[in-house]
């Protein structure tokens, strides 16, 4: 059974940092390319950051050197290392594998 769980959102002011981790199984985690993506109030699912089993990683342009994404594969979770927050990141964060999505955590960034 495949099970991505996230971990990790919250509130935090502008400048702030948050840490967001999806734990992953009933899958091949080492050969997976995983990624984030968030959703904004009334919009879509978009793409925040992928892994590839490389290590190869690619982000959206409006969070790049801001967020860092990570796998670990012995521990099959990949995170989500995300710095100098703005308010327009508010949103839920979901954890995506090949096989399916996580159930997504808050993330509101506000002062």
């Amino acid at each position: 059974q495949v099970q991505l769980v996230e971990s990790g959102g919250g509130s935090v002011q502008p400048g702030g940092p948050l840490r967001l981790s999806c734990a992953a199984s009933g899958f091949n985690f080492n050969s997976a390319t995983m990624a984030w993506y968030r959703q904004f109030p009334g919009k879509e699912r978009e793409f925040v950051a992928l892994i590839d089993p490389l290590g190869g990683t690619t982000y959206v342009d409006s969070v790049k050197g801001r967020f860092t994404i990570a796998r670990d594969d012995a521990q099959k979770t990949v995170a989500l290392q995300m710095d100098s927050l703005e308010p327009e990141d508010t949103a839920v964060y979901f954890c995506r594998a090949p096989v399916g999505w996580g159930q997504g955590t808050q993330v509101t960034v506000s002062s």
